[in-house]
């Protein structure tokens, strides 16, 4: 991994969130315009970039290490699902299942996309869909459940096979598998359009930033919770692929992935469902800037170890 990569991607993103920030603080982007762009970059950009990471010759290493990162997500999923269920069962319902789900869902769907490219390039973006499968399974079944209060789930696997990068995983999947060629004209457009998703989601972070404000987002629970998201698991993710000699670059890419903050959608949920949107945007900005200072000691570490 290259650690001169990772900060000058860092400054990238950093500055495409302070713009995010600006605009929405000075009222050229208004608030209610931030849920325009998540839909753009969940049902348009981001698709285009899970596709477009796809065009690769198929070989059996290629299958091995599929196979691994989607055995450790799958891993990572069940662990995460289980510190949701115990560590945060003495906080009120309102803040609780903001905390359960932001624990399940990081934010691997959106900033863990540009960090695996910018960090292992096209390869990295492209084992990150595998891994990505448990998440958005786990995040539109049982973490709607959290908000829910055990309310109905029987549109949660509907809701899975619909959502747009479930569906463009698996059209990847059949372009990879069967090696269907795709038209240069049409991998130049799936390219442009996947490559605007990153500065997109960034600017929409920095929106979320200009909403909630700084004050009171460091909190004896909110730390605690960072702990957890950003520490914690990445350090059980990485103990158990050196245990279990996993390939060097599927544990660096499962350890940065786990590393990621809270997922974005739990602010979305939490007003969908009336919980404490405040508090859910605080754990958002709270992991996210956190994350900014911890990766790259996390890529450090990882260049030691492996």
């Amino acid at each position: 991994m290259d650690l001169s990569r990772l900060f000058i991607l860092e400054f990238i993103m950093f500055a495409e969130m302070a713009a995010g920030y600006l605009l929405c603080r000075f009222h050229v982007l208004k608030s209610s315009e931030r849920s325009v762009l998540s839909r753009l970059v969940i049902n348009l950009l981001l698709p285009c970039s899970i596709i477009s990471s796809f065009s690769m010759e198929m070989n059996a290493e290629v299958l091995k290490r599929f196979l691994e990162i989607l055995l450790i997500s799958i891993g990572v999923q069940v662990m995460q699902t289980l510190i949701a269920s115990i560590a945060f069962r003495s906080v009120p319902h309102e803040k609780r299942a903001s905390l359960q789900y932001a624990t399940v869902c990081s934010n691997a769907g959106f900033l863990g996309n540009a960090v695996a490219e910018g960090v292992y390039g096209a390869e990295g973006l492209l084992y990150t869909q595998i891994y990505l499968i448990p998440q958005r399974v786990v995040m539109w079944s049982a973490g709607v459940s959290y908000f829910a209060d055990g309310g109905s789930k029987s549109g949660a696997l509907k809701s899975i096979l619909k959502h747009p990068c479930i569906i463009a995983l698996e059209i990847g999947l059949l372009i990879m598998f069967l090696q269907i060629p795709v038209p240069a004209a049409v991998s130049s457009v799936l390219s442009a359009l996947g490559r605007s998703s990153t500065p997109m989601v960034m600017v929409f972070l920095g929106m979320i930033m200009a909403d909630a404000g700084f004050e009171g987002i460091v909190t004896k629970l909110n730390l605690k919770f960072a702990f957890l998201r950003l520490i914690l698991i990445p350090s059980a993710v990485l103990a158990v692929c050196l245990l279990l000699h996993i390939d060097p670059m599927i544990t660096g890419l499962s350890v940065i992935l786990a590393a990621m903050p809270a997922g974005s959608t739990t602010a979305v949920l939490a007003e969908q469902y009336h919980a404490d949107v405040e508090f859910a945007a605080d754990c958002i900005v709270l992991t996210t800037l956190l994350s900014i200072a911890l990766l790259p000691v996390w890529v450090y570490v990882l260049n030691l170890i492996l």
